[in-house]
């Protein structure tokens, strides 16, 4: 089957998952996720009427805003956070320009908090195009976040882990961000929007419009997957025109969820980040990509560590993806203006050794 061409097989959909306390139904349904991970890379939730309300209402601000003239739209970016707007082919994956337009949406931190004072990387006030748009999507994340919540208590439980609580401890005061992306139509030129690639977090949940144009690559038995976290092993480009590729059709009222580099770190690989792209359709596609993520200065560990430096320190591979993606954005040059990172490689060890 040609990448072209949309996959006949539904994924495997689950519903939302009332409050998790590790009943024997908790534990079915978190190992029944886990297999739909270990076989197709990818699974769905049926949204609650509150959710796809909230999914509607982030969509509409997505294309207002996007409507909105570049030369206003490029004001709202801030040199303190990584939040704020993308520009269509600012962002390369493998060396190819993507062309996605995004909004990019950080903890929204106030700039008289002490680690912004503090001059903690990535920390400072979200620069918002109106309250509207701030209020459509902190209530999406609120919604989703509490998701995301659900589904990490269940997939500690379906993995077999004495703890439910095993990825959330983590998650506590996480760094918990989206990506609000635009794709424009293909052109006689190109119809590449993302290229193949896997997301650097824990957990990605997504909503997408009924245009269409993501695909996910299963696990292989066999293929050798890059860990992403470490320098010389970018998944970025690999196995973009080899199969298999399934076509996430776009179904009503569902969420796509699927692991990040973070758990497949922390799993030992029983559980592999998807690797994922876009194709560019015959007109505008709005989508919705949230990251439900360890806290800034968390210390994430697979399983059964190795050695006691086998660990990945959240706000560090946070702030080195973003600047690897931005090495030109204004956010990056202040960043080494104010000699930021040294702020990092402090956390970095008060993590690792707190007092």
């Amino acid at each position: 089957m040609s990448s072209d061409t949309p996959a006949p097989a539904p994924l495997q959909t689950f519903p939302s998952p009332h409050p998790v306390t590790g009943t024997d139904a908790d534990r079915d349904l978190g190992r029944a996720l886990v297999r739909a991970w270990q076989t197709d890379g990818i699974f769905q939730i049926r949204a609650t009427t509150a959710q796809q309300a909230a999914t509607e209402q982030a969509l509409a601000a997505s294309r207002a805003f996007c409507a909105r003239p570049l030369r206003e739209k490029s004001t709202y970016v801030s040199d303190l956070t990584y939040s704020g707007y993308v520009a269509s082919g600012e962002e390369e994956t493998a060396g190819e320009k993507d062309g996605s337009e995004i909004f990019t949406v950080c903890p929204d931190i106030p700039a008289d908090d002490p680690r912004v004072i503090e001059r903690w990387p990535c920390h400072g006030p979200t620069p918002w195009p109106s309250a509207a748009y701030a209020h459509a999507m902190k209530r999406y994340m609120a919604l989703v976040g509490e998701l995301g919540h659900r589904l990490l208590r269940l997939t500690a439980l379906g993995l077999g882990l004495a703890d439910p609580d095993h990825f959330t401890r983590l998650t506590a005061d996480g760094w918990h961000h989206m990506r609000v992306l635009r794709f424009p139509p293909a052109t006689a030129a190109s119809a590449r929007g993302i290229g193949s690639h896997t997301d650097y977090g824990l957990l990605v949940i997504a909503a997408q419009d009924d245009v269409g144009g993501l695909y996910v690559r299963p696990p292989v038995p066999g293929e050798e997957r890059g860990r992403n976290w470490l320098p010389g092993e970018s998944m970025a480009g690999r196995y973009e025109h080899d199969e298999p590729w399934t076509y996430v059709t776009p179904v009503p009222a569902v969420f796509t969820v699927f692991p990040g580099d973070i758990m497949q770190f922390m799993t030992d690989g029983a559980l592999l980040s998807t690797p994922h792209k876009v194709r560019l359709a015959d007109r505008d596609r709005y989508t919705l990509a949230y990251f439900h993520e360890p806290a800034f200065n968390a210390v994430a560990r697979p399983l059964e560590p190795a050695a006691p430096a086998d660990h990945i320190h959240y706000g560090t591979h946070f702030t080195s993806m973003f600047r690897r993606c931005y090495p030109d954005r204004i956010t990056t040059t202040r960043m080494d203006a104010d000699s930021a990172l040294k702020t990092l490689t402090r956390l970095h060890e008060q993590a690792l050794h707190p007092a």
